[in-house]
C-alpha cells in the first residue's frame, strides 16, 4: 500500500454525494498515512436547471470551509471551488485558472504539499488545467466512464480525454470496454472495476432489530435494488415485473434522479429514498433477489456496476440486464450472475434465482465479493503506481543525457520565441505608425480661445534640478497664449521637487519673459494630475473662474479631462496642449521617450479607472 505520499484527486462527484469509489480509495489512502487533497466535481458538462441545488450547496460549502477548504478526516482534505462551470470554454477555463489553480497551489504552498501525485477521475479541459499546472510525481487516470455518453457535445469530452490518456503515466479502467478504448493512445492501462467494502458487509449480523422500520413488513418475495434512481435505469422493466407479479415486492432504495411517473403509483413498488452507506447491509439482508435493471445505452454498454460486489457480498442471488462487463465478470467466475436480454427472460431469471438459491451459492458469492474488495483492489492499484514511479526514477537516471538536451532544446526554442516577439514589437511600434494610431485617441485639442485663466500642469524637472524640456515647451506655450490676450491669469500647478520646485521653475521663466507676478498663481501640492486638476480647481474656485484654457502635453489630455469630468461640471475646460511639442509628432522614427510617455498615460488611465479617479 502506498504510504507518506501527497495524492490530489481531481473527482467526478462531491465528497458528499453517495459513497462511491472516488471517497472509498482517497479514505483509503489517508488513513495509511497518505496526504490527499480531494478536488470536488468541477463538471463535466454545462449546467442546466436541474443543477442548481447542487450549485447553491457548493457555494455554502465554500462559505462554510476556509476560502473552499475543509479538513474532513485526518490527513484528508476537500477543496469545494467556486468557479465558472463551463469545463470547455476556453474563456472560462482562462478565468477558472485564476479561480481555481491558484488557490490550490496557494493550499499546496502553505501546506508543503510537494510532489504529489495527480489522480483524476475527470477528462475535462478544467482537470487538464489543474494537471498541467501542477509539478507533480505521477499522472494517474482512472476511466470509470465513457463520458462521451454523458454530454451533449462528446466532441469535446473527446479531445480532452485524449489528451488526458497520452499525459497519464498510468490509466485504471473499470472495464474491458474502456481498457481498449484508453489503449488506443496508451498501453499503460488496466482494469480495475470498483470493489465492495468488505467489511461493512462481514460486520453485519442479521437481527430482528437491525431490519430498518421502512422494510420490516413489506411483504416477501423482496426484489430489491440499491443506488441512485437515474435515467439508466429500465422502469418499463421494472413496471412490466410489477404489473406481471402483483404478489412481488419491488423495493428501490437510493435518491431519485429522474421522472419516475412510470412505477411511482404502482401497489408493490416502495421507493425508499437515499440511506447511509452503512445501513445498506440491513436493506440488502431483507432482499430476497437483487437485481440491476440498466436500460441498453451507450453509457450502460461501458459500465461496471458497483453494486453487484455489494449484492454478493450479503450472498444474496442478483439478476442484471445484459452488460457487457457483467458478461466478463461470469466468464471469470463461472455465471455467478443470471442475466437476462429482455423483459419476459428477467423475470424468469428471478423465479430461478429465488428457486435455486441454497447455501454453498451464498458462500460462493461472498467468496467472490471478498476477492473484489476494496482493500485488495486499492492494494493492486498501490503496487502499480509504486512500480510506475520506480520506473520512472530509473528511466530518468538512465536518460539524464536526453532530458538535459530536451530541456536546452525547449529554452532555446522560448528565446527565439522571445527574441522574434521583441524583434516584431520593435518594428511594430518603433519603426511604423502604428504608435502614432494609438496616440491619438490621447490628444484633445481645441482652438484656444478667451477665458479666466491658463492652467498649466508641470512636466517635472530635470536631475540638476533645472527646468525639464516638456516644462519649458509648456511655460512658453501658456505665456504666447497670455500675450495674445486669452486669458489674463496664469495658474501653474506642480508639487514635484527635485532640488527646485516645478511651478516655480515655470513661474521663473514666465516672469524673464515678461509676465508680471501679480499675474502668476501657483499651485505647488500636486504630484499626479488628479492632484493637478483637484488642487487646481480650489484656486478656480476661489477666485470664481468659470473658463480655462488647460496647458499640459498632449498626451495627457485625456486622462485630464477625465478627471475634470468625474470631480464636476464646472468650470469648462478648453483643452490646449502645446502646438509643437518635441516629444509628440506622427513624422519619422517614434522615440524611446515618446514610446514611454505614451504608454505611461495608458496605464495611468487604467489605474486612475481602478481607483475610482475617473
Amino acid at each position: 500500500m502506498l504510504k507518506n505520499e501527497n495524492i490530489i484527486c481531481i473527482s467526478s462527484i462531491d465528497w458528499d454525494f453517495n459513497w462511491q469509489g472516488h471517497q472509498e480509495i482517497m479514505a483509503t489512502f489517508a488513513k495509511n498515512g497518505n496526504r490527499v487533497l480531494f478536488i470536488e466535481n468541477t463538471g463535466v458538462r454545462a449546467p442546466n436547471l436541474k443543477d442548481i441545488q447542487r450549485l447553491i450547496k457548493r457555494t455554502i460549502d465554500w462559505f462554510k470551509s476556509f476560502k473552499g477548504f475543509r479538513n474532513e478526516m485526518e490527513n484528508l482534505y476537500v477543496y469545494s471551488p467556486v468557479i465558472l462551470p463551463f469545463p470547455y470554454s476556453r474563456i472560462a477555463r482562462w478565468i477558472n485558472n485564476y479561480m481555481l489553480v491558484k488557490p490550490i497551489k496557494r493550499w499546496m504552498e502553505a501546506m508543503e504539499f510537494y510532489d504529489p501525485i495527480v489522480w483524476s477521475f475527470l477528462p475535462t479541459g478544467t482537470a487538464l488545467d489543474i494537471i498541467d499546472n501542477i509539478d507533480k510525481k505521477l499522472l494517474v487516470y482512472y476511466c470509470i466512464a465513457d463520458f462521451n455518453k454523458l454530454v451533449g457535445n462528446p466532441k469535446k469530452v473527446m479531445k480532452t480525454e485524449s489528451k488526458l490518456i497520452r499525459k497519464s503515466n498510468l490509466i485504471f479502467a473499470q472495464g474491458k470496454v474502456l481498457q481498449d478504448k484508453c489503449k488506443r493512445l496508451n498501453d499503460n492501462v488496466y482494469i480495475s472495476p470498483f470493489g465492495v467494502k468488505i467489511e461493512t458487509f462481514k460486520e453485519f449480523q442479521h437481527m430482528p432489530d437491525k431490519v430498518p422500520n421502512d422494510i420490516k413488513n413489506i411483504n416477501s418475495p423482496i426484489i430489491g435494488y440499491i443506488g441512485g434512481i437515474h435515467k439508466e435505469v429500465d422502469f418499463g422493466l421494472i413496471k412490466f415485473i410489477a404489473e406481471v407479479y402483483p404478489e412481488w415486492s419491488l423495493v428501490l432504495v437510493g435518491p431519485v434522479q429522474t421522472d419516475i411517473s412510470k412505477i411511482n403509483s404502482l401497489p408493490n413498488v416502495f421507493l425508499l429514498g437515499k440511506k447511509d452507506f452503512l445501513k445498506l447491509p440491513d436493506y440488502i439482508s431483507k432482499f430476497d433477489v437483487a437485481i440491476i435493471p440498466y436500460a441498453k445505452s451507450g453509457y450502460t454498454m461501458t459500465v461496471f456496476p458497483t453494486k453487484l460486489n455489494e449484492y454478493l457480498a450479503m450472498g444474496k442471488p442478483v439478476v442484471s440486464s445484459y452488460l457487457p462487463e457483467i458478461e466478463t465478470f461470469n466468464e471469470k467466475y463461472g455465471s455467478i450472475v443470471y442475466v437476462a436480454k429482455n423483459q419476459e427472460e428477467f423475470a424468469r431469471c428471478i423465479e430461478r434465482a429465488i428457486n435455486e438459491d441454497n447455501g454453498d451459492l451464498r458462500k460462493r458469492r461472498i467468496e467472490v465479493a471478498e476477492e473484489n474488495g476494496w482493500q485488495n483492489r486499492i492494494e493492486q492499484m498501490s503496487n502499480l503506481i509504486k512500480a510506475e514511479i520506480e520506473r520512472k526514477k530509473l528511466n530518468r537516471a538512465a536518460r539524464w543525457k536526453e532530458n538535459l538536451l530536451d530541456i536546452y532544446r525547449v529554452t532555446r526554442r522560448r528565446l527565439v520565441r522571445v527574441g522574434l516577439i521583441c524583434l516584431l514589437s520593435f518594428v511594430v511600434f518603433l519603426k511604423t505608425p502604428f504608435i502614432w494610431f494609438i496616440a491619438s485617441p490621447l490628444k484633445i485639442a481645441d482652438q484656444p480661445q478667451k477665458a479666466d485663466t491658463i492652467v498649466v500642469f508641470g512636466g517635472g524637472v530635470g536631475e540638476t534640478g533645472s527646468p525639464g524640456k516638456s516644462t519649458i515647451e509648456r511655460a512658453r506655450y501658456a505665456v504666447g497664449l497670455y500675450r495674445q490676450g486669452y486669458a489674463k491669469k496664469i495658474i501653474f500647478s506642480s508639487g514635484y521637487t527635485f532640488r527646485y520646485n516645478d511651478a516655480e521653475n515655470m513661474k521663473l521663466f514666465a516672469l524673464s519673459m515678461g509676465v508680471p507676478e501679480e499675474d502668476i498663481l501657483l499651485e505647488q501640492k500636486a504630484n499626479s494630475t488628479y492632484e493637478n486638476v483637484k488642487f487646481s480647481k480650489l484656486i478656480l474656485d476661489k477666485n470664481g473662474w468659470d473658463t480655462v484654457l488647460l496647458v499640459s502635453s498632449p498626451y495627457n489630455m485625456a486622462r485630464a479631462s477625465l478627471v475634470f469630468r468625474k470631480l464636476a461640471d464646472r468650470p469648462e475646460v478648453i483643452y490646449t496642449p502645446v502646438s509643437e511639442p518635441q516629444f509628440y509628432h506622427t513624422e519619422g522614427t517614434i522615440k524611446w521617450e515618446q514610446f514611454r510617455a505614451i504608454f505611461h498615460e495608458y496605464l495611468g488611465i487604467l489605474y486612475y479607472w481602478w481607483k475610482g479617479y475617473i
